[in-house]
């Protein structure tokens, strides 16, 4: 841990000040930056809303600038908004661009982009953004990127200091998806789809302060992107401890497994989820499954439909944090399948609220629950089944488990502590270290 950094660790572990009070920083002008930062679009808008109220609370000037769906802004923090074409909506996306259009090299980009079979929305949002700063010398004393890292950050940072926080590199769901594709122009497609990965690949080696949220995110940007590991600093994410705690008064429904269903593809590992699921039920007429999210059609969806068991998984979306939060503390287990996390949000705020966990080895699944929970190998059917059915079948191990990974998400995941490693990186960023 490099000096900045072990300052900052040294106040953490001081006394805390009086409330309404902070720790002796640096107040600086942050800009946190995101191409879409709606919370419900997935964890990476939760943690630019997190990280900015834990900036905010340690006396920096934060403004948010994002792309649609545009974030939830905590009070005392500005945002500025950068709309896109938002061509996903059109009927007809190869008609929709318009003589202003040209003028705009964002939206030149983003319109060539999308219909050529790419994603170009990272990109276009950070053309959007390095447009915006170029009459803005001065106004900002460094940008924080949330995992954008498209190409014109490299430019950005020539003139003011860029620190990026890395989850986990796209490019492993690229290898997922092109190996679920089964005709060649699928394979094709989906590269196509996923080439915005090779600048991200690209941006990330430039960028020399990064902050990840893991020692997966980390280790699996140097295996995937070329990036040193000691490039990057490791901070994990924190919890909003006031939403996600235990309750005693709410009463754990017997049966009940609760997991997220962000989307069903293969990393996420919804099929694994379905399939053991299906052998509980089979076995046990009170097991049921709730999920946060919706299944479209897919594999997971199919696997429940074939099993004639659509009618007991319930699914839920566009749901209140304090919705989720109730899930986890009713549920007699969550499943937390994903073949990778660079976190893993579900897995946390479970044990936060005092509900056992069983997850996959994926990624920093393990580095989150720690001792806290179960660990089974990812993608392995039998060893999801055996482990959520040793909690459901065994209210001494279930009681342990709650207790245990309650007090790990309370000591171990803390925004404040997340918003004093990020405050150190841009002492770093900015002394041009």
């Amino acid at each position: 841990m490099d000096r900045a950094l072990a300052d900052i660790s040294r106040q953490l572990d001081a006394a805390q000040p009086p409330e309404g009070e902070t720790l002796s920083l640096r107040r600086r002008r942050v800009l946190l930056t995101g191409y879409r930062s709606h919370p419900h679009v997935g964890g990476q808008g939760v943690y630019l809303r997190e990280l900015a109220i834990g900036l905010r609370d340690l006396g920096h000037s934060v403004t948010i600038a994002s792309g649609p769906p545009y974030p939830e802004v905590p009070e005392g923090v500005a945002f500025v908004g950068f709309p896109s074409l938002n061509l996903f909506e059109e009927a007809n996306a190869f008609l929709a661009l318009r003589w202003k259009h040209l003028a705009s090299r964002a939206d030149r980009s983003e319109w060539l982009a999308h219909n050529t079979g790419a994603f170009g929305e990272l990109k276009a949002f950070a053309l959007r953004l390095a447009a915006w700063l170029e009459s803005r010398a001065g106004a900002f004393d460094v940008v924080h990127d949330n995992q954008t890292l498209a190409s014109p950050f490299v430019s950005i940072r020539r003139r003011l200091p860029v620190v990026a926080t890395i989850h986990h590199p796209v490019a492993i769901d690229r290898e997922f998806a092109v190996a679920g594709a089964r005709k060649r122009i699928d394979r094709w497609l989906t590269r196509r789809w996923y080439g915005f990965t090779d600048m991200q690949a690209r941006t990330v080696r430039a960028l020399p302060h990064l902050l990840a949220v893991s020692e997966a995110a980390r280790d699996s940007h140097a295996e995937h992107y070329g990036m040193p590991p000691d490039k990057a600093e490791i901070a994990h994410n924190g919890l909003d401890h006031d939403v996600f705690h235990p309750d005693d008064t709410v009463r754990r429904e017997p049966g009940l497994i609760a997991a997220t269903a962000s989307a069903d593809v293969p990393i996420k590992g919804l099929d694994v989820l379905m399939s053991a699921f299906i052998r509980l039920a089979h076995r046990n007429p009170a097991v049921r499954l709730e999920l946060i999210g919706q299944l479209r059609d897919g594999p997971a969806k199919q696997l429940l439909t074939d099993a004639g068991l659509l009618d007991r998984v319930k699914m839920r979306s566009g749901v209140s944090r304090e919705a989720i939060a109730d899930l986890y503390r009713r549920a007699s287990v969550v499943a937390c399948p994903a073949r990778f996390e660079g976190f893993g949000f579900p897995a946390a705020e479970a044990m936060a609220c005092g509900a056992p966990v069983v997850a996959s080895d994926g990624g920093a699944l393990p580095e989150v629950v720690g001792e806290a929970g179960r660990i089974v190998p990812a993608g392995n059917v039998d060893a999801l089944t055996l482990a959520l059915q040793a909690v459901l079948n065994d209210a001494a191990l279930a009681a342990d488990m709650s207790r245990a990974g309650a007090d790990r998400a309370r000591s171990a995941f803390c925004w404040r502590q997340h918003a004093l490693a990020a405050s150190a990186l841009y002492e770093k960023a900015i002394a041009g270290c």
